[in-house]
């Protein structure tokens, strides 16, 4: 018997790579697991952003509707029970253990990265568990993902952007094309952005899916007198909704609308009335996504590592009354650095860089994302620190009303949450 961190050290030394898209050798061990299907009915939900908080979203309003719901979604913050939930609630050491030894038995030869076989586990976990429905978050792109291995009843992109590009392509038309096979024939398949790239909506219409479309199948409205928003169907009809309230993020009404999107195409399914939606809006959270972790100063975490994901912080950071920011930022060496600060530049008043190389394999040493942050901000001040936890005192040392944004990685959320309380008065 292995403890979870042991398995979880055996997982990452079990394959030569780290990332190896492809459905070969998990879709055998899939098969010899008796190819368990997590749920009779799985929303899978994919996307370059916004795909935890969309899952956070179909999770709250399903459960508030009565049904009971499994979520696997990737990666944790700060513990890896969290990619696995049953209503609500991570699952405990044991069940994942349990479910570890079920793929190592099957796979004989076969050798799985580690998401591979945390899927297969999380596959087994939820279908053994009684559910009504089971949403999953895709790892990464789609066609090859091993999330791809079930045929899911319903799916939803939320945007598709750059990152990852060694892996899915240069531009977002290839990306496209990477991420749009999570649609299956004849299913509904819902896109949260205005402008998808053109691959996405042509493999949708090859393959025959029924294809719901933000701006033309559905949309949002925001009440400019009440904290309140609309959900907008295509005949001009809308239900009002609250605003969600753990989830701040202005992008987070498009998410949660895409949401709604999918259960209404499911109807016959999933009965989800009009007060659960609002319930679920409005309860909805997930670790990281613009959290409040601390207030003297107010600071903030996000799990924001992508250009796109920076353009979203600068449109939240645009409604916070102008106060000074101090940016708490740490990157994987592998992340577009310049693309991710240039949106951030004019609103950020200083820039604590920290290293990464103590809390993963693939984290850049703070010099190098100095360097970076600097060529590409000629005029920012950035300040060097060793590690998260230094950098985050640094930029809290006063409360002088300053607003303090810890972003760039899951990686650095996380250091920032367990550094939080050497820092927190």
């Amino acid at each position: 018997m292995r403890s979870l961190d042991a398995w979880l050290e055996r997982l990452l030394a079990l394959h030569p790579t780290e990332i190896e898209l492809g459905l070969e050798r998990v879709a055998a061990v899939w098969r010899a697991l008796g190819a368990p299907r997590p749920a009779p009915v799985v929303i899978t939900v994919g996307g370059t952003n916004g795909k935890g908080s969309t899952v956070a979203f179909l999770d709250a309003m399903l459960r508030a509707a009565g049904h009971r719901v499994g979520c696997y979604t990737s990666p944790h913050v700060l513990r890896y029970n969290e990619r696995v939930a049953i209503d609500g609630t991570p699952v405990d050491d044991a069940t994942l253990i349990a479910a570890f030894e079920r793929v190592e038995a099957a796979r004989g030869e076969v050798s799985l990265t580690y998401f591979e076989f945390g899927t297969l586990a999380a596959f087994l976990i939820l279908a053994g568990a009684g559910l009504d429905v089971a949403v999953l978050e895709v790892g990464m792109g789609g066609r090859l993902d091993a999330v791809n291995l079930i045929d899911a009843d319903a799916a939803i992109l939320t945007t598709v952007d750059l990152d990852h590009q060694a892996f899915l392509g240069p531009d977002r038309e290839t990306i496209g094309r990477e991420k749009a096979p999570i649609f299956r024939p004849g299913r509904p398949a819902v896109i949260g952005e205005l402008d998808p790239p053109g691959s996405v909506i042509e493999h949708a219409t090859a393959i025959g899916a029924r294809l719901f479309r933000r701006g033309i199948h559905f949309d949002v409205g925001v009440s400019e007198t009440r904290p309140a928003w609309a959900f907008i169907e295509p005949d001009g009809g809308f239900i009002e909704l609250p605003m969600p309230e753990r989830l701040p993020a202005p992008v987070q009404l498009i998410n949660a609308a895409s949401a709604i999107t999918v259960l209404r195409a499911l109807g016959d399914r999933l009965a989800v009335p009009e007060a659960a939606l609002a319930d679920g809006v409005r309860t909805a959270g997930v670790i990281g996504r613009l959290e409040r972790i601390a207030d003297r100063p107010a600071t903030v975490v996000d799990v924001g590592h992508n250009p796109q994901a920076a353009r979203t912080l600068a449109v939240w950071l645009d409604g916070q009354g102008g106060r000074r920011c101090e940016a708490v930022f740490a990157a994987l060496a592998d992340k577009d650095v310049p693309g991710i600060v240039g949106p951030l530049a004019d609103r950020i008043a200083r820039w604590h860089v920290a290293g990464l190389a103590d809390e993963s394999p693939r984290g850049q040493d703070a010099g190098v994302t100095a360097a970076l942050v600097r060529a590409a901000l000629p005029a920012a001040e950035v300040v060097e620190h060793a590690d998260v936890a230094t950098a985050l005192a640094a930029a809290r040392e006063r409360d002088d009303g300053r607003l303090v944004l810890v972003f760039g990685s899951f990686h650095t959320v996380a250091a920032a949450l367990r550094a939080l309380g050497a820092v927190e008065d």
